[in-house]
């Protein structure tokens, strides 16, 4: 037997499974490619941008230019992480072209997470970047602002927002991160501006159970119908602006270290970073059949914030999202035990509207149904909540919405799902998932619902280990 130590909670649980179980780990199972000089390779694709002239060339005196870069919920913190390291080479070549420092500002492309503060700016940008623009010039965006633009829909019927600030700026720029990400298969590219600065319909557009729901969420994939939505709505966000967003995207690995930056057109930049990124992320295990049980742990705190392992509708959303990252490795059918808390810790500081939410979502028999009810509107518009979100540092309400879409999802593919260790098992089960005491008693009923000698996979530091990966069996 393989002894295992899963995320739960704010420790460990200690587990047994067979010998044939494959264990995932990096390192052991998995590397990354070689990491790069982040300053080199930045300033490498700046001085080289894909379908733009360099950004010496772009800027001027009586320019204004908005940076829009990634919240702390990706990226790393690190001095060496590419947010940390690329806004003061952008800058540095902005001003070579005449550009005044005092008209460029900052702007933390949030979505519908919560702003941040400035200690966490303080935590992850550096004192340097934050002394220079705080308090006029470095501004989280909102997705609930009044002068938010609306340009209608795209040929999909998709909503298009933008951020005023970054609509009407001279020459927009944006940050992106491209890692794994079971929404759209990467993060970066289109996706950094059609969930960063858009409003919430627009993002209420795909982050629903009509996208979330189709099979090929599943797979965390770039040809996904997601990513084509983020594609299509990104292309007509430029269309309506009157200019193309200029990105500066890098690959990064599992402990947020930078592979290598492209910079130029977003369309342009997704196809010079995916094929590293495919290199980097999709992982080819040694097993010839897909798994018949997935195995992995919830900690309490998850990128979202402190709850991930406690809060019901987050610990599905990381259970959906597994599941999406695991999926080609992963027989449909087949069973799903995670570790998790699931106390009832809602976190309501960051997180105000969820434990309402998750109420409401028991009187509906599917969360499909739930989210499209006037019950889920009602809330998702709810003042209070709204106010919270631009004022106090919390998540906005839609949010919890999104993260039903996807942890929902795990119910549609999967025979079962297994909470092991459950604290408060009503939580688990208003999810649609079964509460166990134990792992024991989960991996016995769940290889009575498979079949003797399952095939197991296992994913012990998934969300504890750094950037995730996307499994696949044997090439």
């Amino acid at each position: 037997m393989q002894k295992v130590l899963l995320d739960y909670g704010d420790s460990r649980m200690a587990i047994e499974l067979p010998d044939s179980t494959t264990v995932v780990r990096y390192g052991h199972t998995y590397k990354d490619p070689p990491s790069v000089d982040p300053v080199e390779a930045t300033r490498e694709a700046l001085a080289n941008p894909l379908g733009f002239p360099a950004l010496s060339e772009l800027g001027g005196p009586d320019k204004k230019v908005v940076i829009g870069f990634p919240d702390r919920v990706k990226g790393g913190v690190h001095p060496d992480c590419h947010r940390r390291v690329s806004i003061p080479l952008i800058i540095e070549e902005l001003l070579k072209s005449g550009t005044k420092l005092e008209n460029i500002t900052l702007l933390c492309c949030i979505g519908l997470h919560r702003k941040n503060t400035l200690e966490e700016w303080y935590w992850y940008l550096g004192k340097e970047i934050v002394d220079r623009f705080w308090p006029d010039r470095l501004i989280n965006h909102d997705v609930e602002a009044p002068d938010l633009c609306d340009f209608g829909t795209d040929a999909m019927d998709n909503r298009i927002q933008c951020s005023h600030l970054m609509a009407h700026a001279d020459l927009p720029i944006v940050i992106g991160h491209v890692a794994g990400n079971p929404y759209g298969g990467y993060s970066g590219g289109y996706k950094m501006i059609v969930t960063g600065l858009s409003g919430w319909q627009s993002i209420a557009s795909h982050h629903v159970p009509a996208t979330m729901h189709r099979k090929d969420w599943l797979g965390a994939s770039t040809s996904s119908h997601m990513r084509l939505q983020f594609k299509s709505i990104g292309q007509a966000m430029e269309k309506a602006i009157g200019k193309k967003f200029f990105a500066v995207d890098a690959i990064i690995g599992q402990n947020s270290q930078v592979l290598d930056v492209k910079a130029g057109e977003l369309e342009a930049v997704e196809a010079a970073t995916w094929p590293l990124a495919d290199k980097r992320t999709n992982i080819h295990l040694d097993i010839p059949e897909p798994a018949d049980i997935l195995i992995f742990g919830l900690p309490r705190n998850f990128h979202y914030g402190p709850g991930m392992g406690t809060n019901p509708i987050l610990m599905s959303l990381a259970i959906g999202g597994q599941l999406s990252r695991c999926w080609h490795a992963f027989r449909e059918g087949g069973v799903i035990i995670a570790t998790a808390l699931c106390d009832g810790w809602f976190n309501p500081h960051w997180f105000p509207s969820y434990e309402e939410t998750y109420h409401a979502l028991q009187k509906y028999c599917t969360a499909a149904e739930f989210i499209a009810s006037n019950e889920a509107l009602q809330i998702a518009e709810n003042y209070d909540y709204h106010y919270q979100y631009s004022n106090r540092y919390t998540y906005h309400p839609f949010h919890a919405m999104s993260m039903i879409s996807g942890g929902s999802a795990a119910l549609l593919w999967t025979s079962a799902v297994f909470v092991a260790g459950a604290k408060a098992p009503g939580y688990a089960r208003g999810m649609g998932f079964i509460p166990t005491a134990t792992f024991e008693e989960a991996l016995v009923r769940a290889t009575k619902i498979v079949g003797p000698k399952p095939r197991i996979l296992c994913t012990p530091e998934c969300f504890s280990g750094g950037v995730g990966v996307h499994l696949y069996t044997k090439k």
